[in-house]
């Protein structure tokens, strides 16, 4: 079991690298080619939209056909997706560049939301029973993939400088072309085969606490890309930062990120049921992240600010910290509430929430800067906050009630 855990978290380390480069070099590219804010967020929208269906038809068939090829269909069609956005042609106009780059997109969403759905079923898959390995191993393997994430930032915008548009992206095909066969080969073709929903009102009967910390997912993420995606990037810019300063900001700031999550476990006090001091945990750092989008958009309305552009970069390193915990927290907790025999089916359900929370604020985020600036943006993300502390109140913290041992209706 070990085994195939390290076996699928380093799989998803690849392809998070991959996926992180590709997210800068598309908005780099694009920015410098002279493009709106609100253009370069229509880019990634169908990647993000891509992602809602990806995940829910990802935890079926994970269920029904078992994780390894659910891994190998996400990689191979990334792989697709890289190759015909290097087919890109700077001659076509605007309208054709910008329709052959979000199909590209869309198909890189469905291949990302694949990924990780079958991924982060295969720790329910591969753990042992018992909420602590269960939340370690948890942590860990979101903390490392985001840690090589934000890698991906640094790399992407490090390819475009060095070897330019087309040639980064044959370099990221090549490399999960080689992920892509030692998938096939290592993984045991049955890995997270188990009974699947059969029929559509089945596989949306969730129980309450997967469809509350859905919603809480919707609004945490959502607060995240109205200001990660477009605002932050092109704020620094036209502040003088050079595409590879926003990109190793970037990177440093997700691979922090990433390990204060793989650190969570040591900062939330553990019950014995795995949910009656989780669950006020969550709300107590929902709380103390919705604080600081709120504290940063005062200060940036604060007149006579002489470096806008560091105060910014200084409040959003404090969000980080509160952020990992809370995403580290919301991970284990899908895992505690999913139910045992559609595990996997229950993680797509909760990650595709986790992708229309993307397309929220990846819409907004492009819509709020171009009309309201940087402060727009945090303005947003802090609605969305307090949204997603309320929805924590509701979760269930009895484990004898909890989702864990319910089955849906």
């Amino acid at each position: 079991m070990v085994r195939n855990y390290l076996i699928v978290t380093a799989s998803y380390w690849g392809f998070t690298l991959v996926d992180g480069a590709l997210r800068m070099l598309v908005l780099f590219h694009f920015f410098r080619l002279g493009y709106t804010p609100f253009t370069l967020a229509f880019l990634f929208l169908l990647y993000e939209a891509a992602g809602i269906a990806a995940n829910l038809a990802g935890g079926y068939f994970a269920s029904r056909f078992g994780i390894p090829r659910m891994l190998a269909i996400g990689q191979a069609l990334q792989i697709a997706g890289l190759l015909m956005l290097s087919a890109l042609d700077s001659g076509w106009g605007a309208v054709a560049s910008v329709a052959w780059v979000v199909i590209a997109q869309g198909i890189a969403g469905v291949a990302k939301d694949l990924t990780k759905t079958a991924s982060k079923s295969a720790i329910k898959a591969t753990s042992a029973d018992g909420s602590g390995q269960l939340f370690r191993w948890v942590a860990w393997f979101t903390g490392s993939k985001n840690a090589m994430k934000g890698i991906g930032f640094f790399i992407g915008g490090l390819l475009l400088d060095l070897a330019g548009f087309a040639p980064a992206l044959w370099m990221m095909a090549a490399l999960l072309g080689v992920i892509f066969v030692a998938g096939l080969l290592l993984l045991p073709s049955q890995l997270g085969k188990a009974k699947s929903s059969k029929t559509i009102r089945e596989l949306f009967g969730k129980s309450r606490g997967v469809n509350l910390l859905a919603a809480a997912r919707i609004f945490m993420f959502g607060a995240r890309d109205v200001w990660f995606v477009v605002g932050l990037p092109v704020f620094l810019y036209a502040n003088g930062w050079r595409f590879l300063e926003v990109g190793g900001f970037l990177a440093a700031w997700t691979v922090a990120y990433g390990g204060v999550q793989a650190l969570a476990p040591m900062l939330v006090s553990r019950s014995p049921d795995g949910l009656s001091r989780e669950v006020p945990a969550a709300r107590m750092w929902a709380a103390v992240l919705a604080a600081v989008p709120i504290a940063l958009a005062v200060v940036m309305q604060t007149t006579g600010v002489v470096r806008p552009d560091l105060i910014l970069v200084i409040g959003l390193a404090l969000f980080g910290l509160p952020f990992a915990v809370n995403s580290s927290l919301h991970s284990y907790l899908i895992l505690a509430y999913a139910g045992s025999e559609k595990a996997a089916e229950d993680v797509g359900f909760y990650y595709a929430a986790n992708a229309a929370g993307r397309l929220l604020g990846t819409a907004l985020s492009g819509v709020l800067y171009q009309f309201a600036g940087i402060t727009g943006c945090l303005v947003g993300s802090a609605v969305m906050l307090l949204a997603c502390w309320l929805i924590t109140f509701l979760l269930p913290t009895n484990p004898g009630l909890s989702p864990a041992h319910e089955q849906p209706a």
